[in-house]
């Protein structure tokens, strides 16, 4: 793993939150946009190096809205940048990780993703991210 990629914080209203957000970094979001197959609207915004990505679910089934019925709003997960998600992927389970997506699945921000089971990983779900070459 090559570095935090961003976090994911779950939230009801992308509109409010980007507001708040914007108020909290001093800058507005530099990308909106919608991953229909995960059911969520995303808003990225650049902190220093980092990203802080915004999901807001856009059906009651989705695994945001899931997530906000459960915990409410909050980090949702931390996302890593990797060189190679499928080697990555293979060396994770090996070392016993509980894989969501044993295939990459593209994501937001140009990225192929795939997840580590929260059980897996200390309550914490964790994204894979490699950047689509």
């Amino acid at each position: 793993m090559n570095k935090i990629e961003h976090i994911g914080i779950a939230v009801k209203s992308l509109e409010t939150s980007n507001e708040l957000f914007a108020k909290l970094f001093g800058k507005p979001y530099y990308k909106i946009e919608e991953v229909a197959s995960e059911g969520v609207n995303t808003s990225f915004f650049q902190v220093g190096e980092n990203k802080i990505e915004l999901l807001e679910a856009t059906k009651e089934d989705s695994p945001i809205a899931k997530f906000i019925e459960r915990k409410g709003e909050g980090i949702h997960h931390i996302a890593f940048d990797v060189t190679d998600i499928e080697a990555e992927i293979k060396r994770l389970k090996g070392e016993g990780f509980i894989v969501l997506n044993e295939i990459p699945k593209k994501g937001a921000d140009n990225k192929l993703v795939a997840f580590l089971h929260p059980k897996s990983t200390n309550g914490v779900l964790i994204e894979l991210c490699q950047e689509i070459r």
